[in-house]
């Protein structure tokens, strides 16, 4: 007889605990498959600090195959799922199409970043979602200091050396806080114009940074990011994005090359794809992260809607740490249906919070202890590093250098701007030119080439329809020999309430 096919589709913090569960409870006596475009699972805590040269890349991923020794490892994007059949659809990375039959399902596709309906934001922004966006950061925002820096012209100085960030949850907070830091390391070796620095705005129409925190950890982040020089704006946010900088909401209209994108997230569109009951965008489980209606389908993490217990009428909110203890029990579940143990409805106590505000500063409240300061940047990190599947000895030896050696600022140029565009089902994966027409249509390009995208890449020698070609700035290198495709376009749409 043969072993039931157990199939999980996505290598987040759900999709993750959860093949790394069965591979210790379920080996043997079931197959267990991850489908995942990339062979990585990624930290996503601490991408701000790859974003700032803190870690290099590699230390905020762990290997799947690696770390999971009886899971087996299929690359590929799930594009369709029949559930009548049993059957995931899936294109790999080279454009091949593939089928996968299952007995159990997980849906852990995660999310993606979450859009509005503001002019020129798809165009003009980027996201922070994934590891070739926090990559594309880093060299973006190198290159405006160092343009910054080699013109003579006080106003194209001064938007090079103007970074703005939507949005004042975890990542847009770590993200402006670690920028600052960042862009002052290299300003003091490489000066600007007499009186000039770079300047980090944050931007978010709630009354407070963190606002889903509580309010003590809120006044510790808002204080540090003011003393670092961050222009923290609240009740505020984008009006209009172009090509020049964007205009917020108060008519104020700010010169700059770099708008950041961290407004929050939506589930992954393969969600809204299966016609099955959702709640905004999740897809609505049982207690037991069980379909209803459907027992052989299983869903954790951001693409799931997974009942509060402790808050009854509520849902669990979109975070790293309900996805990763949901992957623990949705594992145990997926064993009791195939008969070993009994099945566990999803608690969580809370544990409290840490947010990493760079350098010594973080904002942590452990067991509901308010810490600021060093005793909170030592018990974020030690966190963090209790908290990784992997890598642990590597990512603390990348922080003491740090800490003693200056940081390392240079364009490694692997990921262009058109490669990682905010309207996207894919941030994992970075876009390359002549994709193959067999890829999944949620990531295929389409339309005309976005034009002019702040960070100097505009789209002069790519193919357009009609589009005429924009010369780049003197002082800005011309874009290199590669050719960009069209914007991908997603096929989610906007929900209610997200505006």
């Amino acid at each position: 007889m043969s072993r039931p096919r157990i199939v999980i589709v996505g290598a987040g913090f759900a999709g993750y605990r959860t093949a790394q569960t069965l591979s210790r409870t379920a080996r043997g006596r079931a197959e267990i498959v991850l489908l995942n475009p990339t062979d990585y699972f990624l930290y996503l805590p601490l991408l701000p600090q790859v974003a700032a040269g803190v870690l290099e890349p590699r230390r905020v991923t762990v290997s799947l195959s690696g770390t999971l020794p009886h899971v087996r490892l299929v690359l590929g994007e799930a594009g369709r799922i029949d559930l009548d059949a049993r059957q995931v659809h899936f294109t790999g990375p080279e454009g091949e199409g593939g089928t996968l039959s299952y007995d159990r399902l997980v849906l852990a596709a995660g999310s993606v970043n979450k859009l509005l309906p503001i002019p020129g934001v798809a165009e003009h922004a980027h996201g922070f979602r994934g590891l070739p966006e926090a990559l594309y950061l880093r060299d973006h925002v190198t290159r405006q200091v160092e343009l910054a820096a080699a013109t003579d012209d006080p106003k194209r100085c001064s938007s090079r050396c103007t970074f703005v960030v939507v949005g004042a949850g975890y990542t847009g907070t770590e993200v402006a806080a670690h920028g600052q830091l960042f862009t002052d390391a290299q300003v003091a070796k490489q000066p600007l114009r007499t009186g000039m620095r770079p300047r980090w705005i944050l931007l978010d129409i709630a009354d407070r940074v963190l606002p889903e925190l509580d309010e003590r950890l809120s006044r510790t982040a808002d204080t540090v990011l003011r003393e670092r020089g961050v222009d923290v704006r609240m009740g505020t946010s984008v009006k209009e994005a172009t090509p020049d900088g964007v205009l917020l909401t108060d008519g104020e209209f700010v010169e700059t090359r770099t708008l950041v994108w961290c407004v929050g997230v939506r589930p992954d569109p393969l969600a809204e794809s299966l016609g099955l009951p959702l709640e905004r965008g999740r897809l609505l489980v049982d207690p037991h992260l069980q379909v209803p209606g459907r027992p052989e389908v299983f869903a954790c993490g951001d693409a799931a809607a997974v009942p509060d217990l402790e808050k009854p009428g509520s849902y669990t909110p979109m975070t790293a740490q309900h996805a990763w203890r949901q992957g623990k029990v949705c594992a145990h579940n997926i064993a009791a249906s195939l008969g070993d143990g009994e099945r566990r409805a999803y608690r969580h106590k809370d544990l409290g919070f840490v947010v990493d505000l760079g350098g010594v500063k973080a904002a942590a409240n452990p067991l509901g202890v308010n810490l600021s300061g060093v005793a909170a940047g030592a018990v974020t990190r030690g966190y963090h590093l209790a908290a990784m599947p992997g890598n642990r000895v590597r990512v603390a030896a990348d922080w003491l250098l740090d800490a003693v050696l200056p940081r390392q600022a240079v364009q490694l140029g692997l990921v262009r701007s058109w490669s990682v565009p905010l309207d996207t089902a894919s941030p994992e994966v970075a876009r390359v030119p002549g994709r193959p027409e067999g890829e999944p249509a949620k990531t295929r390009p389409g339309g005309e080439p976005a034009k002019n995208q702040p960070g100097g890449e505009p789209a002069k020698n790519q193919p357009t329809a009609g589009a005429s070609d924009v010369a780049p700035p003197p002082d800005q290198p011309g874009p290199g020999p590669d050719v960009a495709p069209g914007p991908v376009r997603r096929t989610d749409r906007f929900t209610e309430g997200d505006a």
